[in-house]
């Protein structure tokens, strides 16, 4: 069966069909999401997209965290996205908004991974890891096409995010915000985006340069260990800042590709879940 997904982010909403077996996704809406509304108003956001799909057979919802996936309760708080939804059960909302009973929700960094394993660039890897980069950091290591969040093998929760690398913690390092930081520490200027630093790179920016390789080394030796204690043989990356993939590669000591589809990785990831668990 098709299987009706959303992607949500802290700016948007995208509303798609997946097809299983070719994994074909139809793209029925994306639209701009007001995510720091009151818990009625993004709920009716999210509900309005979701309504553009057929629901005789569910939805399936990929969103970022703090996020209790298994209940439906947001957990957002200082994130800059969805603060008004602290402590707010949005699966009972969305559900009863909808008039479905069968709603699932799912990491976006473990969707993404799942995706890329279906259907992408580490498709039937035995064990890979998925690595989204963006406002923060997301991964999502797989065994089989399984999430594993316990065990030794794997950061709390198998969220890199939640370590630390040069006693502060991991996202200072790298993400949006550390590679702008960054720039502005090394050449006294404010960069409008990553994007922009990568094109500046790309012309022959030695700094912009730089400043991109010196954010993915401290990735690659922050993540390097669990990649050895989960005996991960290949790592995908994605999210936004994987458009600079090409700039940073060498820097990356293990096998590593970036996505080539960053729109539909999370929603074919999601479909995936949420047919495994019909």
């Amino acid at each position: 069966m098709d299987v009706a997904v959303l992607e949500i982010g802290g700016s948007h909403v995208t509303a798609a069909l997946v097809a299983p077996g070719a994994w074909e996704v139809t793209e029925v809406d994306r639209a701009k999401l007001a995510s720091q509304e009151p818990p009625a108003e993004v709920v009716e956001q999210l509900a309005e997209a979701a309504r553009k799909l057929p629901l005789a057979n569910g939805l399936a919802v990929a969103l970022p965290g703090p996020f209790d996936f298994a209940t439906g309760v947001a957990w957002y708080r200082g994130q800059g996205k969805f603060d008004q939804l602290y402590g707010f059960n949005l699966g009972e909302a969305l559900s009863e908004a909808l008039g479905i009973e069968r709603l699932q929700f799912m990491n976006d960094a473990e969707a993404f991974a799942v995706g890329e394993w279906t259907a992408g660039e580490v498709r039937g890897v035995e064990r890979c890891v998925g690595v989204t980069i963006g406002t923060g950091i997301g991964t999502a290591f797989l065994a089989g096409g399984r999430v594993v969040r316990e065990g030794g093998t794997v950061p709390p929760g198998g969220e890199l995010y939640k370590t630390s690398y040069a006693g502060m913690p991991l996202e200072d390092s790298i993400s949006a915000r550390a590679i702008l930081r960054r720039y502005a520490e090394t050449t006294g200027a404010e960069a409008p985006g990553v994007k922009e630093i990568a094109d500046q790179a790309r012309a022959g920016d030695t700094a912009a340069h730089e400043v991109l390789r010196a954010c993915f080394t401290d990735l690659a030796a922050a993540l390097h260990p669990w990649l050895e204690r989960f005996d991960v043989t290949h790592t995908v990356l994605g999210g936004s800042i994987s458009g600079a993939f090409d700039l940073v590669s060498d820097v990356l000591d293990f096998p590593a590709s970036a996505t080539e589809d960053t729109e539909h990785s999370a929603l074919v990831g999601a479909a995936a879940h949420y047919l495994r668990s019909v």
